[in-house]
Parts: structure tokens; sequence; C-alpha cells
């Protein structure tokens, strides 16, 4: 079974139903331009969207946790809830083309950190906006944008808080990041778009677990 029919066995409906998952509602993406990136905004801040125009508006994101694990195993934006992905394809960014791949290779994002993301490419910009006024503003006291924006949003002083969070760059502005850790950790993790029989993107989801549906 190739990774986008279990993709499209799990995730067709309108909900997932797999024992050796659990969901989890995060909240909603902010979507501005339509351009959504994936990816480990830690060593990638500059990642390149999807070549996809996705729906703008304000979405529901959803993480499914494998049960044995805890770990988090797919992150997915639902666009249109009450229509079924009835087609689905690996989704690409720019000068990507799935000819080029081999038997078994994927197109995706390297995460080092432990954490992937989701976020519109306003969003990115606004990010890479905030780590710039940080550093101009604090200086030799910058410990780096996961240590100033992030890690308040999963850690305190008695610990983890939790494995996802919404998070805002600028209060002011509607920009936000949907963050989530990345499976076990660390590799290299593929996207898929799942499209309506009237071929409109209906899902986005990013893979970390392949969570087998036999």
């Amino acid at each position: 079974m190739t990774h986008i029919e279990n993709i499209k066995k799990l995730f067709s409906r309108d909900f997932v139903e797999n024992p050796l998952l659990e969901t989890y509602e995060v909240g909603k993406i902010h979507i501005s331009s339509g351009q959504i990136v994936a990816s480990d905004v830690l060593i990638s801040p500059d990642h390149s969207a999807f070549t996809q125009e996705f729906p703008k508006g304000d979405f529901p994101v959803f993480v499914h946790k494998e049960r044995e694990s805890n770990c988090i195993a797919y992150a997915e934006i639902v666009f249109d809830k009450n229509q079924l992905a009835e087609n689905w394809v690996l989704a690409l960014c720019d000068h990507q083309n799935p000819e080029d791949l081999k038997e078994g290779e994927i197109f995706g994002y390297p995460v080092e950190s432990g954490m992937g993301s989701f976020m519109d490419k306003d969003a990115q910009s606004s990010l890479n906006q905030l780590e710039q006024e940080l550093f101009h503003k604090k200086g030799a006291d910058f410990m780096g944008i996961y240590e100033e924006f992030f890690h308040s949003h999963f850690f305190d002083e008695n610990g983890a808080i939790d494995q996802f969070a919404v998070l805002k760059p600028y209060d002011v502005k509607k920009e936000n990041i949907i963050a989530f850790e990345t499976g076990y950790g660390e590799g290299f993790y593929a996207s898929y778009i799942g499209y309506s029989s009237g071929n409109k993107p209906v899902k986005l989801i990013s893979e970390f677990i392949e969570i087998g549906t036999d």
C-alpha cells in the first residue's frame, strides 16, 4: 500500500475512525494569501509555500496522535467539512515534479528541532519580521526565535504544557501559526492534499508516523 492510499483510507471522510489514533482540535488557522507553508521554521524560516492555492479564511486544524506512543502522527487542515476528499496528491513546492521521484521517495520538509508547523505565507513574513525586531532590540541577549517566541507555548516552570499550540507573531494582526511536535522527532515529512470531486482543496495533511489501515 502506498502512502497516498493509506492517507485516502484515513482522511477521505469528515472524521477519522481508527483505533490507533486519537484526534484533538488545535484551533483555527488564518489563511490570508492562500499560500500555505509547512516547515520546521527553526531551520527553514524561508521555506517555500505549496504551489496549490488554498481557500482564504479561518479553518480548523486537527492533530491525530498515535495512541501507543502519544506522539503526533498527522496534522490536518480542513477547508470544507461538507465535502469528501476523493482524490489525493503529494503536496508540491516550486520546481518539484513527482516524476522525478524514485520508488519510495517523497517531497517534504526536514525537521531537526522536533517541531513542524502550518502557516500562511503572510504569517511566515510576520514571524521573520518579529525575529529581526527581537534581535535588534535585545542584541547579545537575543536567545533565538524558539526561546523568545515558541518555548513558552510548549513549556512552563512545571514542565511540558502541550504538544501543539496556536501562536500569533503580533496580537494586533490576524496572521497565526499552528506549531506541533512531529512524530518521534527529527525526520523528513511529506504533506498531501485531498480534493473534492469538483477538484477543490478539501484537506491538507502532513504525515509524521504512517498508521496502517489494514
